[in-house]
């Protein structure tokens, strides 16, 4: 159960702040002070309660003080109040809006979704931001369109292309062969557009015009590739003492990067004579995928070896994340070269359904196991609605028979 703490609540595991001003102020500075205190922990929140407390008491005074000496206090204007001044729809800059729109998703994406969606934004507001939005007309977003379309998949990456907008990035990609992929081009088109119903939706727009157009490339949807026998073999005998951990939990479990990166000690409990059971729930280190992502997984007795090596409070593993698991993964797989296609960390991911499958596991268990929408009747009904789901007895038997190539069990 959440602490308490006078004007916060906690909204998916982040403290907001929300106090309502004096009701004769309202109509100058709004209904409530509001603002993300930024943390899911009560103290450093309550620590931080304070401070908005203090700024808080600083608008009220300055608010009385100019009430009391100035008539026509509707032109009142009050350190960071959210009043804004009337604008004529579609008279903003692009960029005002641009900056306006992603400082309110910075509090409400998680920072890798959100970084996605600056990506975005930045390059539409880099060959519009100079524009009105009232003055876009469907030849723009054809023309932005075509741009994107010309970009290197890995332009953003490089330290030369800090800070450039879309034109320059267009021609710094011009000397590679590869191109965007068409799923990406939809997705940073996708991002535009909520962007700019967005700007309708807050008034600074009467309509969005450019909702009509679509990205036409049809997606290449590029599976990753199941791990064989040989290369889970090649990665547990690998010299690399920070992911080898990694392989082993995520090829005996099933378990998401990011999941087994955030696990707390905390997060395993022990069931009798079924042994130690994976929590994999949200915390502060990572929010999870989606619902069905939240679940219990058996500790394969394989890993109990490692696990009594681990920290026994806190993080568990506190000096990688998932962008790190990623990047180190990529220089072992050349380090071994492992350069058939597709083959990724996620890859352990693939070998641990595989065997699921070929020891018999009927889908919709493994589904339970993994943490995927339930594939159990054709409507999602029937088990996805009204059963409880596999029992623990049942999925101690499914682990129990995942087994590592010949070779690395120890």
């Amino acid at each position: 159960m959440s602490a308490k703490i006078m004007y916060a609540y906690k909204h998916r595991q982040t403290w907001l702040y929300r106090r309502n001003y004096p009701k004769h102020l309202q109509p100058v500075l709004g209904q409530a002070l509001k603002q993300s205190l930024r943390t899911g922990d009560a103290r450093i929140a309550k620590a931080r309660v304070t401070e908005a407390n203090g700024t808080y008491d600083r608008i009220v005074a300055e608010a009385e003080q100019k009430l009391t000496t100035k008539e026509g206090s509707r032109s009142l204007s009050v350190g960071t109040t959210p009043f804004r001044r009337i604008r004529l729809a579609g008279q903003t800059l692009i960029k005002d809006l641009a900056g306006e729109y992603l400082d309110q998703r910075s509090r409400q994406l998680r920072p890798g979704t959100f970084k996605a969606v600056r990506f975005s934004i930045g390059l539409f507001a880099s060959a519009y931001g100079s524009r009105m939005v009232a003055d876009l007309d469907r030849q723009d977003g054809a023309e932005f369109l075509r741009q994107i379309q010309r970009l290197c998949p890995n332009v953003a990456k490089s330290a030369s292309a800090k800070g450039l907008g879309l034109v320059a990035l267009v021609k710094l990609s011009a000397s590679s062969p590869t191109r965007i992929g068409a799923q990406t081009q939809k997705r940073i088109w996708k991002q535009v557009c909520h962007f700019l119903d967005w700007t309708v939706t807050t008034g600074n727009a009467e309509h969005n015009e450019l909702g009509v157009l679509s990205v036409e490339a049809k997606p290449e949807v590029q599976s990753y590739s199941v791990l064989t026998d040989d290369e889970v073999s090649a990665l547990l005998r690998a010299e690399e003492p920070i992911l080898r951990p990694m392989f082993r939990l995520c090829l005996l479990s099933g378990l998401r990067s990011g999941e087994a990166c955030g696990l707390m000690a905390d997060d395993f409990v022990t069931k009798g004579n079924l042994g130690t059971f994976i929590r994999v729930r949200p915390n502060q280190l990572r929010q999870l995928k989606s619902k069905a992502a939240e679940r219990e997984v058996p500790l394969h007795d394989r890993l109990l070896p490692m696990l009594n090596r681990l920290p026994s409070e806190g993080a568990l593993f506190r000096s990688i994340n998932a962008d790190r698991v990623t990047k180190r993964f990529t220089r072992l797989r050349a380090k071994l070269a492992l350069d058939r296609p597709g083959v990724v960390f996620h890859s352990t991911r693939k070998w641990f359904i595989t065997q699921c499958e070929r020891t018999g596991v009927p889908e919709h268990f493994t589904a339970s196991l993994v943490g995927h929408q339930s594939a159990r009747s054709e409507n999602k009904l029937t088990y996805g609605l009204y059963s409880a789901g596999i029992s623990d007895e049942q999925k101690r038997r499914i682990i129990d028979q995942i087994q590592l190539p010949g070779g690395c069990s120890q």
